[in-house]
């Protein structure tokens, strides 16, 4: 057990996301998302996998409940399908899925979880994707719409509302590497999805302190700290350029107002079109935001490529089933790099978790050591960045349960809760005892 400890009142929790658990994809008036779409696209999804069922979280959400009870946690991370709320993304919010949520919200309070939700985890109504998607400007002002219904509706008991989850994957896997939904393969679109999907959040920022005066507010980002290659000056800089790339091209917005100036002159003629004002709603105030973490960046420099001219370098270290590097010493440089250049909102780890081929013994029981050296790793790097003066308040693991995980459909299981999909059965993995006994410990 590590020796980590955090300060009284730190938020402890798991995290999952609607299409990669709730299944009932066509169930109680549901829309069809871009991602039902991208699944049921030959050559897509590995196996042909889609979310139609997953974990069938939608019928068995109690029990899911009762598993972090189970590991002591006080707080549950989950996002909100667009498509339950407004089958083709626009009008009344439809009664069948808002009437879930507000169950599924009445369950955490009930069992002392403080529910904090996400609006938008990559499910786009596919009725808006045929409208130009992200794409569109139009779509930003949907989002608003869409938020204030939510926001109207549980705002009373949801203790925190992020926009969006990790608008650096929607933006660029989906537009630019066309890897997940929609598929799209072009750098300009790519940027100009980005501009819109910030000026989405900063949209909804407005229309949640009208519904949800009470709870707190932001975003959650995928951020990398990056490192070179080589201590030469080329790879240094090819760092940095990657650094502006990832992770600035998202933060200057939101914290500075402002894209940041090497990046936009790299970028050349493929920058967004940015409209008076914009920037000004981006830069709304966030009271927390949301950092997954999960591995560094190293990279060299690569002059003859696109901006930001670098290419990823391999890490020969120990890797996940994702090939991710396992590198827990990345979350307090990442965490120490944001506090020294900005001055933060409350911050949260809103994912944090990795993949391995978790199989169940013959007695029934799943040993992942891995997962558990993982989790403690970064668990005693979090403890460093928070006495380091981060305001780190709360750390969720990622993920609760095995799911669907993206284009790697359900060959890549992260969670703390083995699935066996056939069956349903869920069976806590060896990890989730040790994550609930850290927790426990925590509060002695």
């Amino acid at each position: 057990m590590s020796d980590a400890r955090f300060p009284a009142g730190f938020v402890w929790g798991a995290a999952t996301s609607a299409y990669q658990i709730e299944g009932a994809t066509a169930e109680d008036g549901r829309g069809p998302s871009i991602w039902d779409t991208f699944c049921a696209t030959p050559g897509k999804v590995l196996g042909g996998h889609d979310g139609s069922v997953a974990c069938d979280h939608y019928r068995r959400w109690p029990a899911d409940l009762d598993l972090m009870v189970g590991m002591n946690l006080d707080a549950y991370r989950f996002s909100i399908a667009w498509p339950r709320i407004q089958p083709t993304g626009r009008g009344r919010g439809h009664a069948s899925g808002l009437d879930f949520y507000d169950r599924l919200v009445d369950g955490m309070v009930a069992r002392g979880l403080a529910p904090y939700a996400t609006l938008y985890h990559w499910d786009l109504p596919q009725a808006l994707e045929e409208r130009g998607g992200w794409r569109s400007r139009d779509t930003a002002l949907a989002f608003a719409d869409y938020a204030h219904l939510v926001a109207e509706r549980l705002g009373d008991r949801v203790v925190s509302f992020a926009t969006l989850n990790e608008p650096w994957c929607s933006a660029h896997l989906g537009h630019a590497e066309g890897v997940h939904a929609p598929g799209v393969r072009d750098l300009r679109t790519s940027l100009q999805v980005a501009h819109h999907l910030l000026l989405a959040h900063g949209l909804a920022m407005g229309a949640l302190r009208a519904g949800a005066p009470a709870a707190k507010h932001g975003i959650v980002l995928n951020l990398y700290p990056t490192y070179p290659a080589r201590e030469t000056d080329e790879d240094v800089a090819a760092a940095e350029r990657v650094h502006l790339h990832q992770n600035r091209w998202y933060l200057d917005p939101l914290l500075r107002g402002r894209y940041p100036d090497e990046a936009w002159e790299g970028y050349g003629d493929l920058v967004p079109t940015v409209q008076d004002g914009d920037l000004a709603t981006i830069a709304a105030p966030l009271d927390l935001l949301g950092v997954n973490y999960y591995s560094r960046a190293i990279v060299a420099d690569a002059p003859e490529l696109p901006f930001p001219r670098a290419r990823a370098i391999e890490s020969a270290r120990d890797v996940t089933a994702m090939g991710w590097e396992i590198y827990p010493d990345g979350l307090f440089d990442l965490l120490a790099r944001l506090h020294a250049d900005d001055a933060l909102p409350d911050v949260f780890i809103t994912e944090n978790g990795a993949a391995f081929d978790d199989r169940a013994g013959s007695d029934g029981a799943v040993r992942d050591p891995g997962r558990v050296r993982y989790l403690e790793g970064h668990l005693t790097a979090l403890a460093r960045a928070v006495e380091h003066g981060v305001p780190v308040r709360g750390y969720f693991a990622w993920s609760l349960l095995d799911n669907f995980e993206w284009a790697w459909g359900y060959e890549r299981r992260f969670g703390l809760v083995h699935v066996d999909f056939a069956t349903q059965v869920r069976t806590p993995k060896a990890s989730a005892r040790w994550y609930g006994d850290f927790v426990a410990a925590q509060r002695r």
